[in-house]
């Protein structure tokens, strides 16, 4: 059995002539979750699933992504007590133990197995190698809708590592690219994102976990992350103390002065904290005044000088200056 399923995988080409005409051209992960799902129907039909022990799976050690308990869990929970589980999961034989298996695809389903209460779940194994492995585990999710920044960064990660090690081949993946494409283009290809993207997203794995949070809470932004992902661990720590304290988060600008200070090595806590505090040109609001339509005259007979807008603008703001402190003063008469 190990054997033909190998022989399934070695076969893109055979699974792109299954593809409708219209999505021929595409380089989508639309194509790539239509080429896997062809993979494991074909899995399904020519290998029987077996029922294996809940106890007995363990999440593959490299899984890049998270399983969340929400909404949509729920749901999967009670169609699972309904129907059952519709597509089998992928398991490979742990190594030197027979008796526990890794999973390499399925792990939402496993999970909302364990929740309705199942004790067996339907799956088929693979004796597949550790590196065929990883990359089925993130090809078996990057069609999902949402994905986190910390989920890409993993799993960009892992499967260009596992494809490295392979020399470079695309036969035993559910890639449908030409097999003399290097690794980060296939995949740049396959995800719909520049080969730029996925190497900002690989980046992020240098960050530290609070920050990492925080860029999955969409608090901060892909390229920030990127200039803050060069920080040292303790420069970073103390980004993070700073960004808790005072309730803010980095630019872009901010991000790539403190990337500078520290290559410099001068990205002390005292550096961190000026850098973020100091205002953000966006949050520096302006008002702009209509010259023209201020009552000039009167204005005129008060400053007693030749009027432009920067002598109009100044003696405003001493006015305003002024008439602050009065009405202070009348606050302070109206409490005796």
């Amino acid at each position: 059995m190990a054997r033909k399923l190998k022989e399934d995988l070695r076969t893109p080409d055979e699974i792109r002539a299954d593809v409708p005409p219209e999505h021929a051209a595409a380089r989508t992960p639309e194509l790539h979750a239509f080429i896997e799902s062809e993979v494991l129907r074909k899995l399904k039909a020519e290998h029987h699933p077996i029922n294996i022990s809940v106890d007995m799976i363990l999440s593959f050690a490299d899984n890049p992504y998270q399983v969340i308990d929400n909404e949509e869990m729920d749901e999967l929970v009670q169609s699972i007590k309904e129907r059952g589980i519709l597509t089998p999961l992928i398991v490979m034989p742990k190594q030197n133990d027979a008796h526990v298996f890794e999973l390499i695809s399925g792990h939402r389903r496993l999970y909302a197995a364990q929740k309705a209460g199942l004790e067996t779940v339907p799956a088929i194994v693979c004796n597949v190698s550790r590196d065929e492995a990883a990359i089925m585990v993130v090809d078996s999710n990057l069609h999902r809708e949402h994905i986190l920044p910390s989920e890409k960064a993993k799993a960009y990660k892992l499967r260009l590592d596992a494809m490295k090690h392979q020399g470079k081949r695309t036969d035993l993946t559910f890639s449908p690219l030409d097999n003399k494409l290097n690794s980060s283009k296939e995949l740049s290809e396959m995800v719909g994102e520049s080969q730029a993207q996925i190497f900002r997203y690989i980046r992020l794995n240098q960050l530290e976990p609070g920050l990492l949070s925080l860029v999955d809470e969409g608090k901060i932004a892909l390229r920030p992350a990127v200039e803050l992902s060069y920080l040292t661990e303790d420069e970073q720590n103390n980004l993070l103390e700073t960004i808790e304290s005072e309730d803010c988060t980095p630019s872009l600008s901010q991000a790539q002065q403190m990337r500078k200070l520290s290559a410099q090595g001068q990205l002390d806590m005292d550096a961190v904290f000026h850098t973020m505090t100091k205002p953000k040109p966006n949050q520096q609001e302006k008002v702009t005044l209509p010259y023209q339509k201020l009552p000039i005259d009167k204005i005129r007979n008060y400053a007693k000088t030749e009027l432009t807008p920067q002598v109009v603008q100044v003696f405003l703001l001493k006015a305003l200056e002024h008439y602050c402190r009065y009405l202070d003063r009348q606050k302070d008469r109206g409490e005796r």
